[in-house]
Order: structure tokens, then sequence, then C-alpha cells
């Protein structure tokens, strides 16, 4: 008989041990038996097919609608969820992507401006001498042999320029007056706004070109040719009005005129305070080395020598400065978003113990309710990630597009960021979709 038996078992593929297990646990069906005890289907050849016909399974599908399950039934948890995530990686997406429209601005602006400018004047202070650079100081610049084409510019000090004579000596705008030479705008890489520059004839009679700032300070927008200001004491006739000097922004505020006119007009001594040059891109170290002594050989610690583009490369520097805090701050933004999604899993877990303790007792496995709750929380980090990068991409845009900037976002930014939210989704869901799991049918069916 028991061979007997036995050989039946073996016929549908059965264990005769198996029976025992299944009888001892009435969620669990024999493994042998009839065809209509496994469902009313063919006979199976082996135990193997045994098992694979009764162990539970969960689709692609069916994962994904369990793990929307929490979303689609408290959608305003969710997405206040997801808010934090979505402001970390906003925060990170932007910061990333307005250093990269920075410095692409700034690029573009040394290419166009050069970096090859140095200016040279009189240093200022106590034990640094007159303040004041030799009357030859420029013809000794220009002696240097990668130097390309100087300038010189002297401040005319005992000058003031009004809109009218009837304006009181001490309503200036704080305006100044320079002599500079006709050179001066293409060292300087400057444009005009309306008017002209300074020719041979111009340079030598009472005409004035306006810095940006004192045009507007002045009132006089556009260039007719007509327009005459009180400087010196004398009526000279506007023929220009310049862009702003990127490299020189404090000419900006000044009313040029020719060298030639400050001497016979102003009465100018015309020694140089500031001269300025240009010199082959390849070789400006070498003539910021040899600048100070050839300028005043005598006391050349009497001399500063600088490149303005260092001041736009400092601030660039400083920019960075400011883009890792601010990635720094995104970071904490973005843990707290992922402490946030945790705490919701947690609470979501205790919530719905009678839905696993229901789904367990009907045939999932630990690892099936794992992964549901996993999946939720990814769900929650995925939504957040593409809700910051999308906040971030558009923030970049609006603002570059109002600094006139190219928008400019790193694949790197874009990438980066939806992966950290999909990491922190993880990390945040892997402790309560452990607890899940951990839960057995009844404890969980009993504490509803």
């Amino acid at each position: 008989m028991i061979e007997a038996e036995g050989r039946r078992h073996e016929a549908v593929g059965g264990d005769p041990w198996e029976d025992a297990d299944a009888a001892a646990d009435p969620a669990l069906p024999p493994s042998g038996g009839s065809p209509a005890q496994l469902g009313g289907g063919p006979v199976l050849a082996n135990s193997d097919d045994v098992d694979d016909a009764l162990r539970s399974k969960l689709s692609v599908a069916d994962w994904f609608r369990t793990a929307t399950v929490g979303g689609r039934t408290r959608p305003s948890r969710m997405l206040l969820s997801a808010l934090g995530i979505a402001i970390g990686i906003a925060a990170m997406v932007g910061v990333l992507g307005l250093s990269e429209s920075s410095k692409s601005d700034l690029l573009a602006t040394l290419d166009r401006l050069g970096t090859n400018l140095i200016t040279v004047q009189a240093g200022t202070g106590i034990g640094l001498g007159s303040g004041q650079l030799p009357d030859e100081a420029d013809e000794m610049v220009a002696r240097i042999a990668p130097v390309e084409t100087t300038v010189a510019v002297s401040s005319v000090d005992s000058a003031r320029v009004y809109r009218t004579d009837f304006i009181p000596e001490g309503q200036t705008g704080g305006i100044s007056v320079e002599a500079v030479g006709m050179e001066l705008l293409d060292v300087l890489a400057g444009e005009l706004v309306d008017g002209d520059w300074f020719n041979d004839a111009t340079a030598s009679y009472p005409t004035t070109v306006l810095g940006s700032v004192a045009a507007e300070r002045l009132g006089i927008d556009d260039v007719t040719g007509t327009q005459l200001v009180w400087l010196g004491g004398e009526w000279f006739t506007v023929i220009g009005v310049l862009e702003t000097f990127e490299l020189a922004p404090d000419l900006d505020r000044s009313a040029l005129v020719g060298w030639q006119a400050a001497d016979e007009f102003l009465d100018n001594d015309n020694v140089p305070t500031r001269i300025l040059v240009r010199t082959d891109p390849d070789q400006v170290d070498e003539v910021l080395n040899v600048m100070a002594a050839t300028v005043n050989p005598e006391n050349p610690e009497e001399v500063e020598v600088d490149r303005p583009t260092d001041a736009l490369e400092a601030r660039e520097a400083a920019d960075d400065t400011l883009t890792a805090l601010f990635l720094g701050l995104g970071a904490v933004a973005l843990l707290v978003g992922g402490v946030g999604i945790a705490n919701v899993m947690v609470i979501s877990v205790l919530e719905r113990r009678a839905e696993i303790g229901l789904r367990r007792a009907l045939g999932a496995t630990r690892r099936h309710v794992a992964m549901q709750f996993l999946g939720e929380a990814l769900l929650l980090a995925g939504i957040g990630g593409i809700a910051g990068v999308l906040l971030g991409v558009g923030v970049t845009s609006g603002y570059a597009a109002l600094r006139g900037w190219d928008s400019l976002i790193p694949i790197e930014a874009i990438a980066g960021g939806v992966g950290a939210a999909l990491l922190i989704g993880v990390i945040a869901g892997l402790y309560p979709a452990m607890r899940a799991a951990r839960l057995s049918p009844t404890e969980a069916l009993h504490t509803t």
C-alpha cells in the first residue's frame, strides 16, 4: 500500500511528506492530489511544475499598481512628501545651471575684452612718493618689446563739468574730467552709444566725450552736435557718449577731453596718472614683471601694476565659493526631503497593517511586500526629482534671460538630480519596506 501510495504521488509529481505540511497550513494547497485539487488543470509531470504553479508571482505591472496604491489613496500626502525632494533637487540644479551660465558669460567677456590689458598708475599712501608717474612714463613703456599699444590718461583735477554755468560749483554730480589720447577707445575695446570719438581735429578743440554715467547725470541721452556743457570755465561741445567700460568703470563717471585741448583750454600739465597697455597675450606675465622698473627705475615700489581682468576672475572665484555654499544648502534640503519620505512611509506601514496581513495570507511573499513599499518610496522620490529638475531648469533659464546670459544646464546636473532623488528614495524606503516585510500575516491581521 505504501509503495502504491508513493507511486500515486509520483505520478502527479508530489511528495508523500508535503501533504502533511499542507494539512498543517490550510492556506497552502497540497502539492499532490488529483487534477481537481490542483484547480481542475492538467496533471503536472513533476514536482518542479507543481512548485511553479503554486509559487506566488508579482509581475512588473502588478508591482507598479501596488506601489501606487498609497499615492492614489492619499495624493496630498504624496505631493507634500515629494515637495522636500523637489526643493532640494531644484536648488542643486539651479545653482549648477546659474554657475555654468555665469562662467560662460565671463569667458565670453574675457574673449571679447582680452586678458592682455595692463594698468599702470602711481602708488598711493604713506611712503609711496609723490603719487605721480614720470612725465616720460608712456614713452618708456612703449619701448618694451611685447607691448602693442599704450595710452595715457591724465586727471584734470582743477576742472569740473556742469550742464550750465548757473549750477553751483559744489553740485558736481561726482563727474571727473580726464585728458586722454585718441588710442583709448581701441585699448579698452570700448564702443560709442551715439556720436563720434576724437580725431586729430576735435582732440585739439573744446570738445568732450561723456562716459555712460556722466551722460546720464548731465541729462544727455543722444548727441545732436549742438549740446554744450560748462567744463573748467569753458563751453565744451558734446560729440559722443560712450558705452560702459567694463575694464575701466571709473571712466564711466568722467567727461573725456583730448590731450591737446586739456593743455590749451584747461591749462593741464598732462602728467600721466594712469597708463593703459595692451601687450602680446602670450607674454603678459613677462611684461608685468618688468613694468614697474621700466616706468620708474629709481623707485619701482612707487608704481602699481595690475591687470583689470584679474578682478573679473576674482569675482568668478567668489561666485564658485557661493556655488559650493548653495550646493550644501541644497543637499541639506534633499536630506530633509529624504527624512520626510521615510517618515511618511513608516506611517503608511502602520496604517496599512491590515492590507499587508491580507496580502501575506493570500500568498504574497515578504519580498513582494518589501518591493511594494520600496516602490512607493521610489515613486515619491522620482516625482520630486523630476519636478525639482524642471523647477531648477526654469529658474536658471529665467534668471539667465534677465541677465542676458546664455542658459546652460549641465547634463550632469539633470541626470545627477534625478539619480540623487532615486538614491534618497531607496535609502529612505529601505527601513519601512523591511519593517513591512517582517510582519507575519497573523500578527498584522490580529493588531488591526
